[in-house]
Parts: structure tokens; C-alpha cells; sequence
């Protein structure tokens, strides 16, 4: 029987160079951590209302919560009503988004309208986002 060594330049071939398919790897792991899309939540579960019409937003948006007591909150902290207008200034600075506002079914409707006026005056578009348990 022959043997099935492969012979270049007087040496034998022991393995495969697998360097190049280890850089690929890489680049692909790049490519996905600068591709994915990552979203802010607020921070601060929240109550939700029931709506008897629904509609799907972006995923890349402003979340802003708002709790029952009147307290505003993105990524985890507490910015106030005066943090809003300033707030998403900056972030429609970087990037066209809509303004999504989680509010809990306990808040008061002067606050609602007090956070949707300093979002709207920073430029943003607001949605409220509900629950649609019907």
C-alpha cells in the first residue's frame, strides 16, 4: 500500500494552518458586537395600562419611565423632568429616534403631560407604550 503523506519541498504536511480561519473568526466577532443594536431600558419596572390598539416601534429609541410618583427615569437613574429636555437633545443629536415613555397606570396625568411637552420641545417624537392584554 502507498502511503498517503503529502510531500512539499522534501517535508511532510503534519497539519492544516488554521491562523487565517482564526482571523475570519474575528472579524465576524467584530463585525457582530459593532452591528448589534443595544437598548437603553429605563431601569424601573412600571405598571403599564391596558390599550385596545397596539403599534410596533423601533428598537432603537429613547425609554424613558415614568413612576407613580412622578419620578423619571432612563438607563437606571433617576434624571428628573428637568433631565429630559437635555437628554434627548443629546441623544437626537447622534441619532433620529423616537421617545418611548413607559408610565405606570398610577401616574398622575400632569406629569405625563409635563414629560411629553420636554421631550417634544428637545425634538423628539413620543410614543407611550402600553400593555395590550386584552
Amino acid at each position: 500500500m502507498k502511503r498517503s503523506r503529502i510531500r512539499a519541498t522534501g517535508r511532510e504536511v503534519r497539519g492544516i494552518n488554521i491562523s487565517p480561519l482564526i482571523d475570519m473568526v474575528f472579524i465576524l466577532l467584530i463585525f457582530f458586537i459593532v452591528a448589534a443594536v443595544f437598548v437603553e431600558e429605563p431601569g424601573v419596572k412600571v405598571r403599564r395600562p391596558v390599550a385596545y390598539s397596539t403599534k410596533n416601534l423601533d428598537k432603537n429609541s429613547i425609554l424613558l419611565a415614568l413612576t407613580a410618583g412622578e419620578e423619571v427615569y432612563y438607563g437606571g437613574d433617576s434624571i428628573g423632568l428637568e433631565g429630559v429636555r437635555p437628554l434627548v437633545r443629546r441623544l437626537l443629536r447622534i441619532r433620529e429616534m423616537p421617545v418611548i415613555l413607559q408610565v405606570d397606570q398610577n401616574a398622575d396625568g400632569d406629569a405625563l403631560v409635563r414629560v411629553i411637552k420636554e421631550a417634544r420641545l428637545a425634538g423628539g417624537t413620543v410614543s407611550v407604550a402600553t400593555r395590550s392584554d386584552l
